[in-house]
């Protein structure tokens, strides 16, 4: 796959920028617990009537294929899409709901079927747009510097200077995969009101969901098993078996009678509104993210980002679609694992220098031969010239033998 070129809609597309999630017009519910799956509702004080949107469902046996590109292809299971419907004077949209997909007749009895799709956001009529939740997010991850090398340095193969890093894969778990997500989706109470929700897995944020209205939440909701999950999430899931819970407590000194009952409830979900309950801080605590918008609807306009790929900190990739003020009207994310957001730092360092080894390898802290070993390390050794690769190997190799020979013996 390749870095996509999406064109958009209305006026064309605006150009990337670096840009701050705000959950503006959203606040916390209480959340939920069961086993280690931890879900925070997330409530409108007022919903979003002039956008909607509802699931297109994909038969989770065939294999999708999406062009993207002059001869490039993103190649995904993706169990469902996306269908924005938007009326462009604001008044109240309709949501169409599910629309299933047959399974294609005939065929082999054996083997995967193909289903192909025209790009990752297409418009299918005046006012509806299809667009594939989170593959839309993780094809401008596979495509970070897809092109490779924009000079000839000799350290790279010539394969890497004229295919780039094609192909390129990075490995996910469906959500039927995740222990105890599937029962928590099927017992947690939809609150009256939810546009979203921020899901954790062990206390760690796996994924966030924001839709403009309460009707679109709950047509949405069971998506999220079909969903995609990072590695890091399965791993908390089979690790950590539960996590505690945190109920709203009711200070009986102050309950006299039924309308002091009220006055404690009331209370109690009040302090679940602040933000300090919305326990997100890996992905609305400020961070300057990459946006890429896609496609301009009317007012609204659905756009991708990157995280900064700290090596060291929560990094997620996401979409969303905002309005002409920036209010949120649409989000979901997928949590990247420490090796990912390795990859993604290296290739942004390597970006930032044009690709030349030494001045990256000096911008990271260390040298040549370092850089190449980090490089090997995180999957890209094969983009090496395979006797600079052997070289820095085998000085490795030789430098920790001559560390053991000199270690002092007690």
């Amino acid at each position: 796959m390749s870095p996509a070129r999406h064109a958009g809609g209305g006026a064309g597309a605006d150009p990337s920028g670096a840009h701050e999630l705000r959950l503006t017009g959203l606040y916390a519910g209480p959340d939920q617990v069961w086993g280690a799956v931890r879900l925070q509702p997330l409530l409108r004080t007022e919903p979003l009537t002039d956008l909607r949107l509802h699931p297109r469902l994909y038969d989770p046996d065939e294999l999708s294929v999406v062009g993207v590109g002059p001869r490039t292809g993103y190649v995904a299971y993706i169990p469902h899409a996306f269908v924005a419907t938007w009326t462009g004077d604001g008044s109240p949209a309709a949501a169409y709901g599910t629309q299933l997909v047959d399974p294609a007749t005939g065929g082999p009895p054996r083997g995967i079927g193909l289903h192909f799709h025209r790009r990752m956001a297409r418009r299918e009529e005046k006012r509806r747009l299809r667009f594939l939740p989170l593959h839309l997010a993780l094809e401008g991850f596979l495509g970070l510097q897809f092109g490779g090398p924009p000079i000839a340095w000799q350290e790279w193969t010539r394969r890497a200077v004229s295919r780039g890093l094609s192909p390129r894969a990075e490995a996910a778990y469906a959500g039927t995969e995740i222990p105890g997500l599937a029962d928590a989706l099927r017992i947690f109470e939809i609150h009256p009101g939810q546009c979203g929700m921020l899901l954790h897995v062990a206390d760690a944020l796996a994924a966030a969901l924001v839709v403009p209205h309460p009707e679109d939440y709950r047509a949405l909701h069971p998506t999220l098993l079909g969903d995609l999950y990072g590695e890091l999430v399965h791993q908390y899931a089979q690790l950590y078996p539960a996590v505690p819970e945190f109920p709203a407590r009711i200070d009986e000194s102050r309950v006299y009678g039924l309308a002091d009952l009220r006055a404690e409830v009331a209370r109690g979900r009040a302090g679940w509104a602040e933000p300090q309950h919305l326990t997100a801080d890996g992905l609305f605590g400020g961070e300057q993210r990459t946006v890429e918008s896609v496609y301009r609807m009317g007012r609204f306009t659905l756009s991708r980002f990157l995280p900064p790929f700290h090596p060291d900190r929560e990094n997620h990739v996401g979409e969303t679609i905002t309005d002409a003020d920036g209010r949120l009207a649409y989000l979901k994310t997928f949590r990247l694992s420490a090796a990912q957001a390795r990859r993604g730092h290296l290739l942004g360092r390597l970006a930032a220098h044009d690709w030349e080894l030494d001045a990256t390898a000096a911008a990271l802290g260390t040298d040549r031969a370092g850089l190449t070993l980090r490089l090997d390390r995180a999957g890209f050794g094969h983009l090496l010239r395979p006797e600079i690769l052997d070289t820095c190997r085998a000085q490795a190799r030789t430098s920790a033998g001559r560390a053991g020979r000199t270690r002092p013996r007690p």
